[in-house]
């Protein structure tokens, strides 16, 4: 799917280790995402960070973390994003959930590699 102009981004805090029926929560979020037909989803792994809990997460080597902070951020149309909350609803207990408006001004998708 080619997305172009205005757009949402999705973007979901939650821990490394957060599961859902026994994988990765991270997991099921993207797989979700894709088959519900969304323009694209990545999951990026912090290197330190924390949540309502207070304690601090970090992968420095001598505090090193099993529960790093993990953010998976979804692009799409503001209709396509506020259609997939619903299912976040179910599968994020504890996390943080945020909207933000963005412009799509460059995807890659079908481009010639001569242009590149």
């Amino acid at each position: 799917m080619r997305l172009t102009g205005p757009a949402v981004r999705l973007t979901i805090l939650i821990g490394e280790c957060d599961v859902w029926h026994h994988k990765p929560l991270f997991t099921e979020i993207v797989h979700r995402a894709h088959r519900s037909g969304l323009a694209g989803a990545s999951v990026f792994r912090g290197i330190e960070g924390y949540g309502a809990s207070a304690l601090i997460h970090t992968s420095r080597l001598l505090s090193l973390s099993e529960d790093l902070p993990v953010a998976i951020m979804i692009v799409d149309t503001e209709e396509r994003i506020r259609g997939f909350l619903p299912q976040l609803d179910e599968l994020v207990p504890e996390g943080l959930v945020m909207l933000d408006h963005c412009e799509v001004v460059l995807t890659g998708v079908g481009r010639d590699t001569e242009d590149r």
